[in-house]
């Protein structure tokens, strides 16, 4: 599924560097997004507040310094960039938590890249009409 989202912005909030370069690799082919990183929480909470051309937020849950949960609490409070929270904690209380915490959407690890572009495209989507 190639799709061109040149226009568009994505922070990955990801600490594995595999993990990061495997999406960047993915996403950079398959759509041409535009991609800046930001390897804990922290870090993410900065880059939205210093990057207002992000349209999107996939937020690794586990990190180091800040986890996803608390960084998206934090983000929540000043943001209403959608975040897509992806986690190998695949129990149903875990997406529960991650969709209360105010996520649009939740991911479960090994990522499914078809899924993962259906995801992003839907919230894609619906920024560009709304």
């Amino acid at each position: 599924m190639k799709c061109d989202w040149s226009q568009h912005t994505i922070l990955i909030t990801e600490d594995d560097n595999m993990s990061f370069r495997y999406l960047e690799v993915v996403l950079s082919n398959q759509t041409k997004i535009n991609i800046i990183r930001a390897e804990n929480g922290e870090i993410a909470i900065d880059k939205v507040r210093n990057h207002p051309e992000i349209d999107v937020i996939l937020m690794d849950i586990q990190l180091p310094v800040m986890n996803g949960y608390d960084a998206i609490k934090e983000i929540k409070k000043f943001s209403r960039i959608p975040i897509i929270a992806q986690t190998a904690n695949v129990l149903k209380d875990d997406r529960e938590r991650c969709m209360n915490a105010g996520c649009a959407a939740y991911i479960s690890k090994p990522i499914s890249i078809d899924t993962l572009l259906s995801v992003i495209g839907k919230i894609l989507s619906t920024i560009a009409v709304g």
